[in-house]
């Protein structure tokens, strides 16, 4: 094969198209959504805030492989959010409301490096709490890792809000699906005053482990949607 057929058949690629690409990073807020629920099957129910020292210790220590393959997923995930936050922001930016857009990624940055972190600490709990000697280190990372949670909540409420203002700003949703993500919003912002001692307002409780991450999943999802649903841009940035 010569070397002008091999370039225009890289050429006609479906592969080599900046509508390929735009459409994939489109649909990484679905990716995102799916593998962090498989994620969080994997790694399992995380004990409460105070756990003790042997609930711990069979946690992350009774299935180290369990947990670390979770936190590779998980830090695989989190490029997903980026790449579609990314996507987010150029759709916004051909609508002229690419400062909705700026907001978002910064957003989404922010979020990201808590989200890090997080997996971070639960991946070196795995290696760390076999050592009797770390039990009151290995307590105090666990809680911290409960904090981070509840202060993910402003990252991801800003998220929300950027998509939300910046779409209905260009037209691309209607006001019935913006009043959702303003509920969307003050849901998940919510969930940066859940600090009471125990129950359901509390960091480990339900609000906190269930409602407000899920409310902020099913709005990626609504987005992603949108996005899909729109012919991919003309640009070659991509």
């Amino acid at each position: 094969m010569s070397a002008s057929t091999s370039a225009a058949t890289a050429s006609t690629s479906p592969y080599n198209t900046p509508a390929f690409w735009e459409r994939l990073w489109r649909s990484a807020g679905m990716q995102f959504a799916g593998f962090f629920v498989i994620t969080c099957f994997i790694y399992g129910q995380l004990p409460g805030i105070g756990a003790p020292a042997a609930t711990l210790e069979a946690f992350y220590g009774g299935d180290r492989t369990r947990i670390l393959i979770a936190t590779a997923l998980s830090g695989l995930n989190v490029l997903n959010l980026l790449w579609f936050a990314a996507a987010v922001r150029a759709t916004l930016a051909d609508a002229g409301q690419d400062g909705w857009g700026a907001a978002g990624t910064a957003a989404s940055a922010a979020f990201g490096a808590l989200f890090f972190l997080l997996v971070t600490i639960g991946g070196a709990l795995a290696y760390s709490v076999g050592n009797s000697g770390a039990r009151t280190l290995v307590s105090g990372l666990h809680n911290f890792g409960w904090a981070l949670i509840v202060l993910s909540s402003f990252p991801r409420a800003m998220l929300i809000m950027s998509w939300a203002f910046g779409l209905w700003r260009a037209r691309l949703i209607s006001s019935g699906l913006f009043a959702v993500g303003v509920a969307a919003l003050v849901l998940v912002l919510l969930g940066g005053t859940t600090w009471v001692s125990d129950g359901f307002w509390a960091p480990d409780g339900l609000y906190s482990r269930f409602v407000s991450p899920l409310v902020g999943l099913a709005w990626i999802l609504i987005v992603s949607r949108v996005l899909l649903a729109r012919s991919p841009g003309t640009r070659a940035g991509w």
